[in-house]
């Protein structure tokens, strides 16, 4: 069997071409066989249409009311139908023939800091000088220190008082180890109604504020759909971290395994887009989150990224290319990974979000 049309013919593909194009391209670079047979079925269901049917569906918005055809699938069918060459196909053919694992290390030197770090002031094993020392030993320019907020006080998280006093340190340790930088921060809870949990005022005075759910991960999929967005919907926040709070990977500091939270991801990352919060690519070997299916979701969403190591001890910030290899084999653009920006570039970018 022929391989189906490469590179410069995609902007001619219809939308049944552009569809197996995608599942051959799924299948070379060896991804799961369900997300290529959803390829395939859609563009089984859209080659059997009667003429003139997928485009009038395409016009009144009811593509994915046919069995076999998805958000995703529809959409490449809609930027087939105009013409395009769909955003899915783009970014498979844009890392075609070239090598995950070399792709992967490109983006890790391309990163300059990391925003997702604790110390030992709240559940991390070691002191902020020994954590910074470390990340500015393997390359980087910089760390956000975003120890737990006080509601997690199984992890000794900062009280106002604490954080205030966090921050006078950081500040004498950025005279003497500059010019590296430790970025303010802090891994803030959001609450069950979406609230952060920590000061707003002392919130404001922050560089980077990851918001991460740690309780009530069961929840109902509508309320921690809600819980979500009115927590990306803060102007404070800069990072979502771990979206789906799975453990994959039993032991460790975090014991046995943990599902995903349920939620509608779709619209969680197209808040993420809309209010300029990164949506965090988890390194943790144990974690891992998102799902390679979610962060296909949210590269589609137009998301940006941070790929953080969620460090709690100096050896884990190296656990940063754990996230580059899931970063490129889900087609992450470089330019949208906020920690590939400089400093001052990162700042500039989150207070204009």
């Amino acid at each position: 069997m022929d391989e189906p049309s490469r590179g410069d013919d995609s902007a001619r593909l219809g939308p049944v071409e552009a569809l197996r194009r995608i599942a051959f391209l799924l299948e070379r670079a060896h991804e799961p066989t369900y997300r290529v047979r959803a390829f395939r079925k859609a563009a089984d269901v859209a080659g059997g249409l009667p003429p003139g049917e997928l485009e009038s569906r395409a016009r009144e918005g009811t593509l994915t009311a046919l069995d076999g055809i998805g958000k995703v699938t529809g959409l490449v069918i809609e930027e087939a139908l105009r013409g395009e060459v769909p955003v899915y196909l783009r970014r498979l053919e844009a890392t075609e023939g070239s090598s995950p694992d070399e792709s992967a290390a490109r983006l890790r030197t391309a990163l300059k800091g990391d925003l997702h770090t604790h110390s030992d002031w709240s559940d991390g094993g070691s002191p902020i000088r020994e954590m910074a020392e470390t990340a500015r030993s393997l390359g980087h320019d910089y760390i956000a220190l975003t120890d737990h907020s006080p509601r997690l006080t199984v992890a000794n998280g900062l009280s106002a008082d604490r954080l205030r006093a966090q921050l006078d340190v950081v500040a004498e340790l950025n005279e003497e180890l500059a010019p590296f930088r430790i970025l303010t921060g802090i891994e803030v809870d959001i609450l069950e109604d979406g609230s952060l949990d920590q000061d707003p005022d002392l919130l404001d005075r922050l560089d980077v504020v990851v918001a991460s759910v740690h309780s009530k991960l069961r929840m109902d999929r509508v309320a921690m759909t809600r819980r979500m967005v009115a927590a990306i919907a803060n102007p404070r926040v800069t990072v979502l971290g771990h979206c789906t709070g799975r453990i994959v990977k039993a032991g460790g500091r975090r014991g046995g395994l943990r599902p995903e939270s349920e939620f509608d991801a779709a619209l969680v990352f197209d808040a993420c887009a809309a209010y300029g919060v990164a949506v965090e690519i988890n390194s943790r070997p144990e974690r891992l989150d998102p799902p390679k299916r979610l962060l296909r979701l949210a590269v589609e969403a137009g998301c940006h990224f941070s790929i953080d190591s969620d460090a709690h001890a100096p050896g884990q910030l190296d656990w940063q290319p754990y996230g580059c290899e899931r970063a490129a084999r889900c087609g992450v653009p470089p330019e949208r990974v906020v920690n590939t920006f400089t400093a001052e570039e990162l700042l500039v970018w989150s207070a204009a979000s």
